[in-house]
């Protein structure tokens, strides 16, 4: 087995963007439904398409709604995220190994390009798959299977990194090696049901897993 291509979930697996998420969708809620809402309530639909989330949540002002999601974290972006530890130092060493990197996420190609620059992360990856680039989103494996084809890529020679259930299923259901960090905002028992092939504890392990790979 010879892995070539790795596909990494933004959110939550590069970049930690929890509080701006939550922060975000608790002002949303505030505004349009006059609602406080824990962090524990947000986290059980982390993963999931902005759209699909207030189209549940806010039924009679979605678009309203996400306008006003999306405009609190354009005005709060640089303050609330931060960097996962090690991710800058290995994604830059497996780019100068040659492997060839992709971000698959559930965001907005605008604002997920925005978090690399910030971290200056854009560099390394030769393709980005967000939410404006298909109708068929996590756990649907389009997206990942997308980020193949633009690399020239087989299920076969990747895999895919991320912190929800949906990363998960995407990968399986891309037919592609599943790993899933254990800094995740959610607790394990949400992801380890849907049975990763990989549970990551540091950016460092994971290159530790594709040198195994690599082996075999």
């Amino acid at each position: 087995m010879t892995i070539k291509y790795i596909l990494f979930d933004l959110d939550g697996t590069l970049l930690d963007t929890n509080n701006l998420i939550i922060e975000s969708f608790q002002h949303t809620y505030r505004q349009h439904l006059n609602k406080e809402v824990t962090r524990e309530y947000i986290l059980e639909s982390f993963g999931e398409i902005l759209r699909i989330t207030l189209e549940r949540e806010c039924k009679d002002c979605v678009e309203e709604a996400i306008e006003t999601y999306r405009r609190y974290q354009i005005e709060n972006f640089d303050r609330l995220i931060t960097i996962h530890t090690g991710v800058k130092e290995v994604v830059k060493s497996l780019y100068e190994q040659g492997y060839k990197l992709a971000v698959v996420t559930s965001r907005l190609n605008e604002s997920a390009l925005r978090g690399l620059k910030h971290f200056h992360l854009e560099s390394y990856f030769e393709c980005m798959i967000g939410a404006d680039d298909t109708d068929r989103h996590k756990p649907d494996p389009t997206p990942a299977r997308m980020a193949l084809e633009a690399m020239g890529g087989t299920p076969e020679e990747a895999i895919m990194i991320g912190d929800s259930p949906f990363d998960i299923q995407c990968a399986q259901n891309a037919g592609i090696i599943s790993a899933v960090v254990s800094w995740s905002a959610l607790p394990p028992e949400i992801y380890m049901v849907h049975k990763p092939d990989y549970v990551i504890d540091s950016m460092e392990e994971l290159v530790e897993i594709i040198e195994e790979l690599n082996r075999k």
